[in-house]
C-alpha cells in the first residue's frame, strides 16, 4: 500500500499526541497555571471545534492566563472510544464526544438519536435545551466516568444518492454508508437499506467508484467533503440528528478548583448555545449551496413515517425508555 504524506503525518501526529497524553498526568500544572486537555473527533474549522476554541480563548482571558485549554482535534488522541477511556482514567480532561459513541455504550443515551423526534433543525435546537434532553446526561458519571455539560448539534441528517431518486422509498435496496451507531443501523435497515460503515476519509472514493449507492451525513460535513461532486440527489429525511456532548473527566474534575469548574461550565454552555443558533441560521445557506451545485433536493412526506417510527420504537423503547418523553416534548416545540 502506498502511504501518502498526509496519511503519514496524520498517523504520526496521532501516535505522538496519544502517547503524550497517556504518559502524563491529566491536568498540566506549572507555576500556578492549569492547562486542561480537550479531545475532539472533528477537524479544525468544524463548528464544534470553533466553539471549543472559543471556550479555551475565553477561559484564558477571564483567568488572566491562569487557566487554558489545549485542543486535540481530528482524533489526534485516538478515536472517540479511546478518548473516553482516557477520560475515565483522568489522562484526558475533556472530550466533545458524539452521541453515536455514547449511545453505543449506554443505550439510554441513544434516545436522542431516535428518528423523527422533531422535524426541523430549528426544533433540534430547542429539543437539546429541554430538561428532558439534559436529563439523559445524568447516567454518564456512573456509566462512563464523565460529566456532561451540554450538547452541540448538527443539522438534521440527509441522504445523498449516486443516482437520481424520488424519495424515501428509493432507499430500499441501497448500499448506504452510515454512521456505525446501532440506533442509525436499525433505522436504515427499517428503510430497507444495507447499512455500510466506511471511515469518513474514504467515503468520497466509495461513492465515486460505486462501492456504496449513497451516504447519510449532516449538511456541513457533506459540503466540506464535497459529496455534491459524487451525488445526484439529496433526500431530506428530516428524521435524525447527531449531537455531541461536551464531557469532562469525573476523575480530573475533582481536582479542578471550584471557580474553574463554574467558569468552564458557563463558558462551555454559552459557546455551545452560539454554535446551536449558528447551525440553525446557516442551514438555509447550506441547502442553497447544494441546490446551486446542481443537486436535486427532495423532502420526505412526513405522513408516510408513522409505520417506520412504530417499528423503530418497538426495538428501542425497551433499551431507551426516554424516547417516549422526547417524542412528547418534541411534539410541543
Amino acid at each position: 500500500m502506498t502511504i501518502s504524506r498526509r496519511l503519514f503525518l496524520n498517523s504520526a501526529i496521532t501516535a505522538i499526541g496519544a502517547s503524550a497524553v497517556l504518559g502524563a498526568p491529566g491536568i498540566l500544572r506549572a507555576a500556578g497555571k492549569s492547562t486542561y486537555r480537550l479531545g475532539i473527533t472533528t477537524p479544525p474549522g468544524h463548528p464544534w471545534n470553533v466553539a471549543a476554541e472559543a471556550v479555551g480563548k475565553r477561559l484564558a482571558e477571564e483567568t488572566d492566563g491562569r487557566s487554558s485549554i489545549q485542543l486535540f482535534p481530528s482524533n489526534q488522541l485516538g478515536n472517540e472510544a479511546a478518548m473516553l477511556q482516557q477520560m475515565q482514567s483522568g489522562a484526558l480532561d475533556m472530550g466533545w464526544i458524539m452521541t453515536a459513541e455514547l449511545g453505543s455504550r449506554v443505550p439510554a443515551i441513544a434516545a436522542i438519536n431516535a428518528p423523527w423526534l422533531v422535524p426541523t433543525t430549528e426544533k433540534v435546537a430547542a429539543l437539546v435545551r429541554t430538561p428532558e434532553a439534559m436529563k439523559l446526561l445524568d447516567v454518564l458519571p456512573a456509566e462512563t466516568g464523565t460529566i456532561g455539560l451540554g450538547y452541540g448539534i448538527t443539522t438534521l441528517r440527509v441522504v445523498f444518492t449516486g443516482k437520481e431518486t424520488a424519495g424515501i422509498e428509493d432507499i430500499r435496496g441501497m448500499k448506504l454508508r452510515i454512521n456505525t451507531t446501532p440506533a442509525y443501523r436499525d433505522f436504515y435497515q427499517l428503510l430497507g437499506a444495507a447499512p455500510t460503515p466506511i471511515p469518513t476519509p474514504q467515503v468520497f472514493d466509495a461513492m465515486s467508484n460505486g462501492q456504496v449507492d449513497g451516504l447519510e451525513s449532516d449538511l456541513d460535513l457533506a459540503w466540506n467533503q464535497r459529496f455534491d461532486k459524487v451525488s445526484k440527489t439529496l433526500i431530506r429525511l428530516n428524521a435524525l440528528f447527531m449531537p455531541c456532548v461536551a464531557l469532562v473527566s469525573a476523575r480530573s474534575w475533582k481536582s479542578v478548583p471550584e471557580a474553574d469548574r463554574e467558569l468552564i461550565t458557563r463558558l462551555t454552555q454559552e459557546e455551545l448555545g452560539k454554535q446551536i443558533d449558528e447551525t440553525v441560521a446557516n442551514e438555509a445557506t447550506r441547502l442553497k449551496d447544494f441546490k446551486e451545485a446542481g443537486i436535486k433536493i427532495v423532502d420526505v412526506d412526513m405522513a408516510n413515517t408513522a409505520e417506520i417510527t412504530k417499528a423503530y420504537d418497538d426495538i428501542w423503547l425497551p433499551k431507551a425508555p426516554a424516547i417516549a418523553d422526547l417524542r412528547k416534548v418534541g411534539a410541543t416545540l
